[in-house]
């Protein structure tokens, strides 16, 4: 079948699928199975491939109508302009976690920053962002072992396993609190457990529940965090965590009121307006 031919075919199935730019999704999903550019695939546009070709191309428009992900059909996601391998173990790395990791490296420019931990790590951006960014050593904690797998390969790609720990740990249970940190970072769950099934099917239906759901209301997690970080963090060390955008009130009162211990307080605003980090200096 000719490639113009194929791609204008997937588009449409993949836009009836409500999928809502199928004809991006139809040639990235070509560009990753050939290895073609996207100019090559307009040159070679009256060109036939092969058979077994087309119909591995085809299995991958099929599993994209059933709205997985195109990162976990192309295994791979663009981050902090890094590429990291991804699988249905972790989360797709997004931007609110790079305007995250912008906060973090914004605030700790000017701090010796010698040891951190990546609290909830998944597929391990985090940890990679804040060993080159802050050139510390970096703690990587998860509770999955699958998602630690990947986080392990994202680290080796990156020439950082010298530097970046992965540790299998729930939240803190796993980690020696006689070696606190100079910062935490984590993008834990915080996600309502009431509110997983109305999001995108992409999200609901294929991303890891375990690393999307804080239980109902969504803070479970982020109140395990507020009251556990203190012990893991020096004196002075700075604690970020990445938030709903509906929590900015709770999350503030949690750290300014209900758990104490932290000074420096702040919910910050991602680009749209919306609460989206927590950042707060652990004082005593």
């Amino acid at each position: 079948m000719r490639i113009d031919t194929l791609l204008a075919d997937a588009a449409r199935q993949l836009t009836r699928a409500g999928i809502a730019d199928g004809a991006l999704d139809a040639r990235l999903l070509l560009q990753h199975l050939t290895g073609l550019t996207r100019s090559q695939l307009v040159l070679r546009a009256d060109q036939a491939l092969d058979e077994p070709t087309v119909a591995r191309y085809l299995d991958l428009v099929a599993q994209r109508s059933r709205r997985i992900p195109l990162q976990y059909l192309t295994g791979s996601q663009e981050f902090w302009s890094l590429d990291f391998a991804v699988s249905p173990a972790v989360l797709i790395p997004r931007p609110e976690t790079e305007f995250l990791l912008e906060q973090v490296v914004r605030t700790c420019a000017g701090t010796p920053i010698v040891r951190a931990l990546d609290l909830c790590t998944g597929s391990g951006v985090i940890a990679v962002v804040l060993a080159r960014e802050l050139g510390c050593t970096v703690v990587a904690a998860d509770i999955s072992a699958a998602a630690l797998r990947v986080a392990t390969a994202n680290f080796a790609r990156h020439g950082l396993t010298d530097r970046v720990l992965p540790v299998v740990s729930d939240l803190f249970a796993g980690l020696d609190r006689h070696h606190p940190f100079d910062c935490i970072v984590s993008n834990p769950p915080y996600v309502a457990e009431e509110e997983i099934d109305r999001l995108e099917p992409e999200v609901a239906l294929a991303e890891p529940r375990l690393a999307l759901s804080g239980g109902p209301g969504g803070m479970q997690c982020l109140e395990r965090i507020a009251v556990e970080a203190r012990a893991f963090l020096r004196p002075g060390g700075w604690l970020f965590v990445e938030i709903g955008a509906d929590q900015g009130e709770a999350v503030a009162t949690l750290f300014r009121s209900t758990i104490p211990g932290y000074g420096e307080v702040r919910v910050i605003d991602d680009w749209a307006g919306r609460p989206r980090v927590l950042r707060a200096r652990y004082t005593s």
